[in-house]
């Protein structure tokens, strides 16, 4: 499966460039206003898988976090902190520990991405933000094909097309 999304700048081309698209017997579907939107087609929001991949490392990491900074405190003996005494310096290192944890699950699980942003769903979710529609088509690649000759008749913005390797 192959996807075309083209992105044009009002509601009125959106609709030429659909019925130019129907005319030659081609599916496609308007992400808008008034029409689908970016979650009901499924373009997924990057800044939410990454909040979700950051939270689940996060939940393995700082508990491993801790059990190693408490372990490795434990094993070397040191007296960093001497007001805890003892046991309190061993906690100290595993609370030092679990916030290492729960930075690995920051940098590592996607929380880099949640701050930067990433992939091409993020600007097409900002260009539909921007009152901008996008045509999008699902389907072999002769037809994606043709569908871009066609859609190139509206200059659109911007066209880019996918495969989805996923399958493979």
């Amino acid at each position: 499966m192959n996807y075309l999304v083209a992105v044009l700048p009002d509601r009125i081309q959106a609709e030429a460039a659909y019925l130019a698209l129907e005319k030659e017997a081609i599916k496609s579907t308007i992400l808008g206003k008034g029409y689908k939107t970016a979650d009901e087609f499924g373009l997924i929001d990057p800044k939410d898988q990454a909040k979700k991949q950051a939270q689940l490392m996060a939940t393995w990491l700082i508990p491993f976090g801790f059990f190693a900074g408490f372990t490795f405190s434990l094993i070397t003996g040191l007296h960093t902190f001497a007001w805890a005494g003892e046991i309190g310096n061993h906690i100290v290192g595993g609370l030092l520990g679990a916030a290492s944890g729960a930075m690995g699950g920051v940098f590592v699980g996607g929380g880099v991405g949640l701050l930067v942003g990433s992939g091409d769903a993020l600007p097409y979710r900002n260009r539909l933000d921007a009152g901008k529609y996008l045509i999008v088509v699902q389907d072999s690649e002769v037809v994606t094909r043709q569908a871009t000759k066609i859609l190139r008749q509206f200059e659109p913005e911007n066209i880019q097309g996918y495969a989805d390797t996923s399958s493979v």
